[in-house]
């Protein structure tokens, strides 16, 4: 058994590098992407999911609950870090830094409180994991994902982690804390699939 853990297809507003609202949409490639994952996790034995409540990744779950007939829980707790006032804006047009360890978003969640809530977020995840005849698929958010990798996980001296995450990516992870690492930031299912129109994305 394992936990697959996954970002959700890609946005127009994550091809613009926008900081994107709770109900921005997938794109066609998003929507594309999003079915490519589901062809592979329906190989993978997927018994359960819960995903983000915000509309990407909600519809990247839909679609690999079609593909797998797991059941589907929405969880508010695994949404992206919220950066309040700054939602909606271009990177370009903030002009700061708001990934900086020292940034605290207007209206926002600071890193402290962002990595708090994952934290707690990924206990009930792991609980969840330990109840399921199978493998649990977690359909989130770049930097949850980020998060659950480089604070909660065992990982070998020197593996250097992602700078980003690729959208609809597979990270899988042993069930029981600390979890191993049995795979990174994986897109393999997306060979083929036409290039996004920007090689660099947003990651949230």
């Amino acid at each position: 058994m394992a936990i697959l853990l996954v970002r959700h297809g890609e946005t127009s507003a994550n091809a613009s590098r926008v900081v994107q609202l709770p109900d921005a949409p997938l794109s066609e490639r998003g929507l594309a992407q999003a079915e490519r994952l589901a062809e592979r996790l329906a190989q993978l034995g997927v018994a359960a999911i819960v995903s983000s409540d915000h509309a990407r990744a909600r519809v990247t779950a839909e679609r690999v609950r079609a593909a797998t007939n797991a059941p589907l829980e929405i969880w508010p707790e695994l949404c992206e870090r919220n950066f309040g006032e700054l939602r909606g804006r271009s990177y370009a047009e903030i002009g700061v830094d708001i990934f900086a360890p020292d940034f605290a978003p207007p209206g926002g969640e600071t890193w402290p409180e962002f990595h708090e809530r994952v934290e707690r977020a990924w206990r009930g995840v792991t609980e969840r994991a330990a109840a399921v005849d199978g493998n649990l698929a977690v359909i989130s958010h770049g930097l949850v994902c980020r998060s659950v990798v480089e604070r909660l996980t065992r990982r070998d001296e020197g593996r250097v982690l992602p700078d980003a995450w690729a959208n609809t990516s597979l990270t899988v992870l042993t069930p029981e804390p600390p979890h191993e690492i049995e795979l990174l930031n994986c897109s393999a299912h997306l060979a083929g699939l036409e290039a996004p129109a920007t090689s660099l994305s947003a990651p949230v």
